[in-house]
């Protein structure tokens, strides 16, 4: 796969880089095992960038971890999911205008979604609520973005679902 030899020949050529090693390179990797549907290996791969995350809060800082909400995601772990997505809402600042800081709306809305299928009573309730405010916030926030977008059209889906 050309995008693994790439990222070890980025490990070769930048072995004291902490930028490369810690946030860089698990990023990538977590990804590729996403795209292999490991999301174990995908989430044990993120912890190498989970010392230096938010360390200065900026965007590089930020992308692991997005990956591994989207890893707890694909666990079906929804409960840690929210929680790594939640650390992006909560840093708005750092990712204004990039896709993550929209896509963490998203990713909270199906967390809670998840946790609402494995819930009980009011519980469940409450996830649900959670869930369908989190993809209300999303879908206004992309109320004016081309309608052909798959992840817009997923998530309007997602949310009908719900009501």
């Amino acid at each position: 796969m050309r995008v693994r030899s790439l990222a070890d020949d980025f490990a070769t050529r930048f072995p004291e880089d902490t930028l490369v090693q810690f946030n860089y390179l698990p990023t990538i990797r977590a990804q590729l095992a996403l795209n292999r549907n490991d999301p174990s290996n995908a989430i044990a791969t993120l912890r190498a960038a989970a010392s230096h995350e938010l360390g200065k809060a900026n965007l590089t800082d930020l992308y692991p971890i997005y990956v591994r909400g989207e890893a707890y995601l694909v666990a079906r772990q929804g409960g840690e999911a929210a929680a790594e997505f939640q650390k992006l809402l909560d840093h708005r600042g750092a990712v204004t205008g990039e896709p993550i800081g929209a896509l963490a709306r998203l990713g909270v809305a199906r967390a809670y979604a998840l946790e609402a299928k494995s819930a009980q009573g009011s519980d469940a309730e409450n996830y649900r609520i959670r869930a369908r405010t989190a993809y209300r916030d999303f879908l206004t926030l992309w109320k004016d973005a081309d309608r052909d977008i798959p992840v817009l059209k997923q998530a309007q889906a997602e949310y009908a679902k719900l009501q």
